[in-house]
């Protein structure tokens, strides 16, 4: 019947569970946004506590006991001390905090009175939050009891145990064994610490015996170390007459060292690790696991709404398991009786539940390891749909990624919410779309024709609510420009490019960022700083190996980013190889090993070894051998009698890398020469001598000391046995020598330790004599103007008497055959190396009568000279005209002269002067011709040319041959007949253009300054001096029309000045200044106006500029 009934329980629970399920959601707190437009009453909720347990550290200074609690209406607090109420406003001592249940112990004489078990209670109208148990302690100072300890006495061989037995404290305990210097007793394989703190030997020895073994126990967490009354501990020798007692012990039958009893037990809690240990080869142990309580269903908080039924599940587990008790508002049950509450095992059912079952539940599940609380506010109300979302929210999402709307709603009974898009009534639905259970419209794949705005409606029984949100869909970003892979030399500076595209809304929310490894680079910009980003590029200074790493560009806007990568690699030269060692030591050879250095990351392609003597130069390090770079050992061929020591670099493609530590030093044994000496010069200097001179050995080819050289010499083409000197220099000279006769020589190296390899056999030749006779039938062939060919036959080798060097030829210029008178002029020489019969003369000047003579040469010197051979070179064309310039510009012609080339190479027969237009355009005039055929002429005028217009003239002079180099002139012509500039016209200038702009202003002033005194009724001068000086023709002028101009008044004063000239034709008096009369004005050097006046004729009055003309040179 029992069976039965519990099933029938058990059924309707699930039951139960699932309507409420429909009916019910989880929520901690009522959030804020609601309690700002509602005013919603709320259950307390405990915000901060203190931990379960709370020690008084000598240390400190004060003790919080924290209580924070929330709640509509605001919650009170209280506290309760072992259970009992505890008024801590009451208390003078506490410090208190104003609103909240926080109060704070002081650190004082009688902070014992403080310690207990504290609990927190929050309360609001609507119910009660309580805190955990919290428990103050006030520790005690650990300390060890004072006592008297007999010596420890042992047999040699022996175990024996040292007890600790640590007061006890606040954990971590921490135990050390001292001497009472303070010097830690030492541990081994014999002697060792135990967990529980005692230190265990083996085996007694006789080193064991002192009198200070200590045990100091250490409390960290206290601050504390406490330390046990000395004891003594006297090894008894073992007695025997035996000598093997040294090896008794080790014979000695093993033991164990167990602790006292006959088990040994150990309370763990789960999770704890579990130690055990062997002493010294092992102890039996028992552990009993346990486990403090652990949440199975913790009780969550809840909003139901009015008339449905609510559960609130409590279950916990452990060891032993641990009991569940309930508490509504802080009190049990049985205090607060519910006559729709039901308790079924681990659930709380509230059946048809009202707003007044509001409540705040507490389930405690305790055993004797610990116990767990935890406070579930069960809310029952009904309340319409919320939106806790903003109304008009912007939203932005990429094309192709996704994006999430959100509808945040607070409502009981839960809501039914449903989105629609502007122009469509129904709600949004298909693949892309999902709402999810929060309220949030999720759309995959975004596409541009989702942009716009979105409404969500919530609806429940109460009533309903909406928002809307707008969707703008915008261009992806992208990595158009990517950073490349690189492999830079450190100390240069890397550039990486990264060049982004992105919708052009977000051109101020954008931003280009570069990482290193995974982390920001920050860019400060200061001189310490290794980075500097411009238009998109990163720049690295003085990169270093630090630098070294991936690279990544990423591109950022608020909707998305884009990133590449790019790896960067830092070269260098390689480091110094480690390790040399030297071995398979010869007499002539070493074998050398060495590990190579890091290559940074270019590979290495060779190394060099190098060695150091101490004899002939020490401390210089010179080249030895190069090997490969992926060998690492090389056969080293050395020399004797040398105390050598060597280094190794590496080379890669950046260069050659740092040396290594050179190696020991090796001395090699003396031995006799491995070569001879090599470049044997054999000259004659004198006629009867040879000199033999050779390359000498380097000091370091000696081989051993005492080097001498053996000299052997004979004639080539006579039977004779060889004359043999031993020389110490590296020079010989054989005397007596028949002129430029072949010999044969060898050279033979020698020390103390012996002869050098057979020697080479070289030949050469005795010293050489002038040659004794000249080149002969030398004969001259005229190619032009200035080259002729020269032959002759060449020396026969018996009269050279040495060694054939070439031929020189010597000539000069006799004259010019446009002057008749002669005149010797310079020598000149030129060498042509080798046996040759012809050579070619240039530079010669054309219609002029040279002499020549041909000779030879060997190593002594020149031959005899030839006969001089005399010819004549034909007729040229002139060179340039040393001088060509422009005489005097005209408006239609110019005046040239020149001066007659210095050289006419030949007879003069005219010029060809060449001209035409080009107004530095692109385009120019046609070439015009002028044929000058009087050569005596050197002025020319061209005539009807173009006005204020720029020419270009060319100028030649002229043989029967044709004409000479080009000599060029440019002009411009003037405007008017002028005393005109060279080159320009004098209206181009910058002084004449001034000028006439003073003129102009002076000319003004002096108007202004008619009307000012007019306007005045004052006088001028002149008219004072035609007071003074009457003029029958002036009578008919009065003060009042001195400054009329004209029948007009309004009619302007006119002038311009487009004529180069001192004088004002009359044709062009629109040009002039205003004609005021016949008679003539003038302007003085200041600038005053000097003109007399007479009668007046149409009221007109002439006057005429004279100024002076700047003439240029």
């Amino acid at each position: 019947m029992r069976l039965q009934r519990s099933s029938g329980l058990a059924a309707m629970l699930i039951i139960i569970a699932c309507i409420c399920a429909f009916h019910t959601t989880t929520a901690m707190d009522i959030p804020l946004e609601v309690l700002g437009d509602i005013n919603i009453e709320q259950l307390p909720t405990i915000t901060a506590q203190p931990p379960s347990s709370l020690i008084a550290f000598p240390f400190d200074e004060s003790f919080p006991m924290t209580c924070e609690a929330k709640g509509n209406p605001k919650p009170e607090f209280r506290w309760t001390k072992n259970g009992h109420e505890f008024n801590y406003t009451a208390d003078p001592y506490l410090m208190k905090e104003d609103n909240s249940g926080t109060f704070v112990i002081p650190k004082t004489e009688n902070l014992t009175e403080y310690q207990g078990t504290y609990r927190c209670y929050a309360s609001n109208k609507l119910g009660t939050a309580i805190s955990r148990d919290i428990e103050f302690i006030v520790p005690n100072n650990p300390k060890f009891p004072k006592e008297k300890l007999n010596p420890v006495e042992v047999d040699e061989g022996q175990p024996f145990i040292l007890k600790c037995d640590p007061p006890k404290g606040i954990p971590p305990l921490q135990i050390y064994w001292m001497s009472i210097n303070l010097r830690h007793i030492e541990q081994d394989e014999r002697v060792s610490m135990g967990l529980d703190g005692d230190l265990y030997f083996s085996h007694a020895v006789e080193k064991d015996s002192r009198r200070d073994y200590c045990c100091f126990a250490s409390f960290p967490r206290i601050r504390t170390i406490v330390q046990k009354t000395a004891m003594s501990v006297n090894v008894k020798p073992r007695k025997s007459d035996s000598p093997e007692r040294a090896n008794a012990i080790l014979e000695r039958r093993p033991s164990l060292l167990t602790p006292p009893g006959v088990k040994s037990e150990k309370q763990l809690v789960k999770g704890e690790d579990l130690k055990l240990e062997c002493i010294p080869e092992g102890i039996v142990g028992l552990a009993a696991p346990t486990e403090p309580p652990e949440w199975v269903s913790e009780p969550q908080s809840q909003l139901s709404m009015i008339g449905s039924d609510v559960l609130v599940k409590c279950s916990a587990r452990g060891t032993p398991q641990p009991t569940i008790t309930w508490r509504v508002n802080g009190k049990p049950l049985r205090d607060s009786p519910a006559t729709n509450r039901k308790v079924f095992d681990d659930t709380i059912m509230l059946h048809n539940a009202k707003a007044s079952d509001s409540a705040v539940y507490q389930c405690e599940a305790s055993n004797k390891h610990g116990t767990l609380l935890s406070n579930a506010n069960i809310m029952v109300m009904n309340l319409q749909p919320i939106i806790l979302t903003k109304n008009e929210e912007d939203y932005s999402a990429v094309e192709g990624n996704g994006v999430m709307l959100h509808c945040k709603v607070f409502s009981s009974p839960p809501s039914s919410i449903s989105w629609s898009k502007e122009d469509f009534s129904e709600s949004v639905e298909g693949p892309r779309f999902t709402v999810h259970s929060n309220g949030s419209l999720e759309i995959y794949r975004v596409e541009k024709g989702d942009a716009g705005q979105y409404t969500c409606s919530a609806k429940n029984t109460e009533g309903s609510s909406d928002i809307d949100a707008m969707l703008y869909v915008k261009d992806p970003t992208k990595i158009v420009e990517a950073p490349k892979d690189q492999q830079i030399i450190k100390g240069t500076t890397a550039l990486l490019s990264c060049l982004a595209e992105y919708d052009k809304s977000f051109s101020y929310d954008f931003e280009l960022l570069w990482e290193k490894d995974g982390a920001e680079i920050v860019l400060n910009y200061t001189e310490n700083s290794g980075y500097f980003l411009e238009n998109g590029t990163l720049h690295i200074d003085s990169v270093n190996y630090r630098d070294q790493g991936l690279y990544t560009c990423v591109a950022k806007t608020p909707v998305d980013t884009a990133s590449a990568s790019a790896l960067l690699m830092v070269l260098d030269v390689p480091d110094a190889p480690e390790n040399l060692v030297l071995s398979d030591h010869k007499s002539k050879s070493v074998k050398l090993k060495w590990t190579p250095g890091d290559d940074h990351n270019s590979s290495i392609t060779e190394f060099i070894i190098e060695y150091e003597e101490n004899k002939w130069e020490p401390g210089n390090w010179k080249e030895l051998l190069r090997v490969p770079g992926n060998h690492n050992s090389a056969v080293l061929k050395l020399h004797g009698h040398v105390d050598y020591r060597f280094r190794v670099s590496g080379v890669n493609s950046v260069g050659v890398g740092l040396t290594s530590e050179p190696t020991e030093r090796y001395k090699t044994p003396a031995a006799a020469p491995d070569k001879n000496p090599e470049n044997i010069k054999i000259e004659g200097h004198l006629p009867h001598e040879m000199d033999i001179n050779w390359e000498p050995l380097l000091p370091i080819e000696h081989n051993g000391p005492g080097l001498e050289y053996k000299v052997s010499y004979r004639r080539q083409d006579e039977e004779e046995e060889w004359t043999e000197h031993t020389v110490k220099r590296h020079s010989f000279v054989v005397k007596n020598t028949p002129t430029f006769v072949p010999y044969e020589i060898k050279i033979q190296a020698k020390n103390n330790q012996g002869w050098g390899p057979e020697p080479k056999i070289v030949t050469g030749y005795s010293g050489e004599d002038f040659p004794t006779s000249a080149p002969d039938d030398v004969a001259v062939e005229v190619m032009n103007g200035s080259v002729v060919k020269v032959t002759w036959t060449r020396v026969h080798k018996d009269k050279l008497r040495g060694h054939l060097g070439g031929y020189r030829i010597n000539w000069w210029r006799l004259r010019s055959l446009v002057d008749l008178k002669k005149s010797h002029g310079d020598k000149h020489t030129l060498t042509f190396p080798g046996d040759r019969s012809h050579a070619t003369l240039p530079g010669l000047v054309p219609f002029s009568e040279y002499s020549l003579i041909v000779m030879t040469f060997n190593g002594r010197g020149n031959s005899p000279g030839s006969h001089p051979v005399n010819f004549k070179t034909p007729e040229g064309v002139p060179v340039k005209n040393p001088v060509f310039r422009v005489t005097d510009v005209q408006r239609h012609s110019v005046s040239l002269a020149w001066a007659p080339p210095l050289e006419p190479n030949g007879i003069l027969t005219g010029y060809l002067l060449e001209y035409q237009l080009i107004n530095d355009t692109e385009e120019v005039g046609l070439l015009q011709t002028v044929d000058i055929s009087n050569p005596d002429t050197t002025k020319w005028v061209l005539r009807d040319l173009e006005p204020l217009s720029k020419y270009k003239l060319y100028l030649r002079s002229c043989t029967m041959v044709g004409c000479g180099p080009i000599v060029s002139e440019e002009f411009t012509t003037a405007l008017e007949t002028s005393l005109a500039s060279v080159h320009h016209g004098i209206s181009t200038q910058g002084w004449f253009i001034g000028l006439m702009c003073a003129i102009a202003l002076l000319t003004l002033i002096v108007l202004i300054a008619c009307f000012v005194n007019r306007n005045k009724g004052g006088k001028y001068s002149v008219k004072e001096k035609e007071d003074l000086h009457p003029d029958v023709e002036s009578q008919g002028m009065n003060d009042d029309t001195f400054c009329e101009y004209s029948d007009n008044d309004e009619k302007p004063l006119k002038g311009s000045q487009h004529s180069l000239s001192r004088e004002i034709k009359p044709a062009d008096s629109g040009d002039s200044l205003v004609d005021y009369g016949e008679e003539e004005a003038q302007f003085n050097e200041d600038g005053s106006f000097i003109g007399e006046y007479g009668p007046r004729k149409e009221k007109r009055v002439s006057a005429e500029i004279k100024a002076p003309v700047q003439t240029l040179a």
